[in-house]
């Protein structure tokens, strides 16, 4: 399996890119809709996109009817995988709370 989580934890630390992976999940988006959805430069999202599509968050595909054109569309394997870690440690925590609850009042010693 490929290691998904450290990228996509790391992609995700930024909002704009968080901004982009939220549009993107919605649908794919040319590269001028994301440009027009954020107050920065077109080359910041330029970067943006290099560091999720580096990633493998986001795919970058050409626009057969325009040469230059170029759609992006999410991945979303390497969210469902970080999803998947957050859910596994979110089980064993609530497993830790239920065993101290528990512990406090009075179940077990």
């Amino acid at each position: 399996m490929v290691n998904y989580l450290d990228p996509a934890f790391a992609s995700l630390t930024d909002p704009i890119r968080r901004g982009i992976v939220r549009l993107l999940s919605q649908r794919p988006h040319r590269a001028g809709e994301l440009y027009a959805e954020f107050d920065v430069s077109k080359p910041a999202i330029s970067r943006h996109l290099r560091i999720l599509r580096e990633n493998g968050l986001v795919e970058e595909r050409r626009i057969a009817a325009d040469g230059r054109g170029r759609m992006y569309v999410l991945r979303t394997e390497p969210l469902e995988v970080a999803s998947g870690w957050l859910d596994e440690v979110s089980r064993a925590w609530q497993a830790q709370l239920d065993a101290f609850k528990e512990y406090v009042e009075g179940g077990s010693a």
